[in-house]
């Protein structure tokens, strides 16, 4: 959940404090988070659609798991963008002023953290597959397809709105001045180890292995001097594998700050009373939504097929054309010796049906 502004007027537990005590942190940035977030909203939720349009394309052209759990990330991620941005920005905060019903305020909350939950967990598979995929490329075979990356996905989603719904006690940062209570303490931590610690380390693991994993094959490939023929298959697996590392580095960065400064904000001092943690959570905000927009471009950096799928789907495109052209490239040399052999067999029919000439038979007579 992202927290915004204080806009709220002191309670009254707050009136028998000192106004020192009472003081709440300014917002310094003013209403740059309203244009900052608006902007990320019209260009990522754009952006992420036609994400999701190529890579059902994709999928369903090439039956990879892969594409499968890129599309559940792309999906999250608008999820976030409209819960985070939309609803809890943009109209609970900057329209309303959060002047809507605590029932209201609560429940979105819940949905916040369940849609940044699958946002962040729809990766995970994504690495595990890779990991399997180079490092035990028969148990792949066996067990990556689409169906079960479906199911997958599944479980995903499910454990996700069921992580959210503790969240709906969330505490409001900007606006409780009294210390975090035990509750406070339990779902904070919660909060970072299940958006930042957890992942991150399997991330770190499983990223580890895969590159382990590929530096000893190029030793081994430079000592054997294998010819072409693997060339394209490794090429086409470190391309991948890259594009699984720009997405996981990109996250790890991002989300760092907010994680950062939330155990700060837990331990040394409070959002509510100092200007400069007020100020650090607000960009720190801003780079962990950033992070919802921005796959698109390293699909497009990494991937030649997606930047294929993505000029189909602007250029209006029905289908996929390329599988067919491929057939049609690989019937014609069939086409063209079948029909050379039945060219070759009716010379030598017509060879055999041609009478003798007639001065060759009174020759012979």
């Amino acid at each position: 959940m992202i927290d915004w502004p204080n806009v709220t007027v002191a309670s009254h537990r707050e009136q028998g404090l000192k106004p020192d005590e009472i003081e709440k942190s300014k917002c310094v940035l003013g209403f740059i988070p309203v244009i900052y977030y608006s902007a990320l909203l019209c260009v990522g939720v754009p952006v992420n659609i036609l994400t999701a349009v190529a890579l059902s394309r994709l999928a369903s052209r090439t039956k990879k798991a892969l594409y499968y759990y890129l599309l559940a990330v792309t999906g999250s991620d608008i999820l976030s963008q409209l819960f985070i941005i939309f609803v809890g920005f943009l109209l609970e905060t900057a329209v309303f002023h959060r002047e809507v019903p605590a029932l209201l305020l609560h429940s979105v909350s819940a949905a916040e953290f369940a849609a940044n939950h699958a946002s962040i967990w729809s990766t995970v598979p994504l690495t595990v597959d890779r990991y399997v995929a180079l490092c035990h490329p028969l148990l792949h075979r066996q067990i990556s397809y689409p169906a079960r990356a479906r199911k997958i996905i599944a479980v995903v989603l499910m454990l996700s709105l069921a992580s959210g719904m503790p969240f709906f006690w969330w505490s409001d940062m900007w606006r409780n001045s009294h210390p975090p209570t035990s509750l406070d303490t339990a779902l904070i931590w919660t909060h970072v180890t299940i958006i930042y610690f957890l992942p991150c380390s399997i991330f770190l693991v499983l990223n580890s292995l895969i590159i382990y994993k590929l530096r000893v094959r190029q030793k081994q490939q430079c000592c054997q001097e294998e010819g072409g023929p693997q060339a394209a298959p490794s090429r086409q697996l470190g391309k991948t594998t890259a594009m699984l590392l720009a997405i996981t580095s990109v996250f790890s960065v991002l989300w760092a700050p907010r994680t950062v400064v939330v155990i700060y904000h837990l331990y040394v001092s409070s959002v509510h009373r100092d200007w400069r943690v007020h100020l650090a959570y607000d960009l720190s905000n801003m780079l962990a939504m950033l992070n919802t927009a921005v796959n698109f471009f390293l699909y497009c950096f990494v991937s030649r097929p997606f930047r294929s799928a993505v000029r189909d789907v602007l250029l209006l495109r029905a289908g996929p054309l390329h599988p067919r052209r491929a057939l049609r490239q690989q019937q014609a040399p069939t086409n063209a010796s079948i029909s050379s052999l039945y060219s070759g067999n009716n010379k030598r029919s017509q060879r055999n049906c041609t009478p003798l000439p007639p001065c060759r038979a009174g020759k012979t007579s």
